[in-house]
Order: structure tokens, then C-alpha cells, then sequence
């Protein structure tokens, strides 16, 4: 769940739907392994960043990521600490992509982005996520409210 976040000069709460397509649109998110490592990669990388997955979800071929995070990153930052670091981890860890997508690249050059909000809350966006796919929808990660 999204939550403000507090800093000594501003409270925000900035949700980014993005949406990345693995290289050649390979259906490499149907093995396990690659969805497993995937959701670990990004939960490390919410500890040591400010970004916040709050729902990871994916289909053959791509990723739904809907993140919450600072005003400092801007999402084309976002979206490049998550592809390159996905990326490195998912091709070391996981030998048997590094077969099919022969050129060394883990994901396509382009993403898709929108902000939760003008076209849409939270829920709605999770429940389109959710809805996606020809395959049924995976989800790999939902972040757990906190007390404190």
C-alpha cells in the first residue's frame, strides 16, 4: 500500500505504473526461476534505494512493475536502476536465459510509464495489471502494510 513519504522539505507520494518488455519479447518470464530471482533482485534493490514495489506482476514476455518512490529519482532513473540491476542478476544467476536471448541483453530498449492518479487510483491500475496477459496473471511481490 502507498504511504506519504516524509523528508525535511517535502511529503510525496509519487506511484509510477511501469511496464518493460523483456529483449525480442521473449517468453522468458514463464520459468520459475527467472520470476523467483526477478522479485529478489527488486526487493534488494528497495533496500538500498528509495523505491518501493509495492505490486510486481508478469506475462510471457513482460513485466508490470508499480512503484512507489521519491521526488530526487525521476522514473527514467527508476527504470534504469531496476532494468540494469535485474538485468546483471538475472543473467548470472540464470543460465539458461543467457541462451535465449543470445545478444547479452536482458530487456528491450523502450518502457511504458504513467502516473497513478490523472487516469486512475491505485486499485484500479492493480486490478488492470492484474487483467493482463493471455496466460494466467502471476504475482510476484505485494507490499504488506506495516504498523510502524
Amino acid at each position: 500500500m502507498s504511504k506519504y513519504i516524509h523528508k525535511s522539505h517535502n511529503v510525496s507520494v509519487l506511484i509510477y505504473h511501469f511496464v518493460c518488455p523483456a529483449k525480442y519479447r521473449k517468453a522468458i518470464f514463464k520459468l520459475k526461476t527467472v520470476d523467483e530471482e526477478l522479485k529478489n533482485v527488486c526487493l534488494e534493490i528497495s533496500k538500498r534505494y528509495e523505491i518501493e514495489f509495492l505490486e510486481i506482476g508478469t506475462d510471457e514476455d513482460h513485466v508490470h512493475f508499480l512503484i512507489q518512490s521519491v521526488p530526487m529519482y525521476s522514473p527514467k532513473r527508476i527504470i534504469q536502476i531496476v532494468k540494469s540491476l535485474t538485468a546483471r542478476e538475472i543473467l548470472q544467476k540464470c543460465p539458461e536465459v543467457k541462451e535465449q536471448l543470445w545478444g547479452g541483453k536482458f530487456w528491450s530498449n523502450g518502457y511504458f510509464v504513467n502516473t497513478i492518479g490523472q487516469f486512475g487510483n491505485e486499485e484500479s491500475l492493480k486490478k488492470y495489471i492484474k487483467n493482463q496477459g493471455i496466460r494466467k496473471y502471476q504475482r510476484l511481490h505485494v507490499q504488506q502494510m506495516t504498523l510502524f
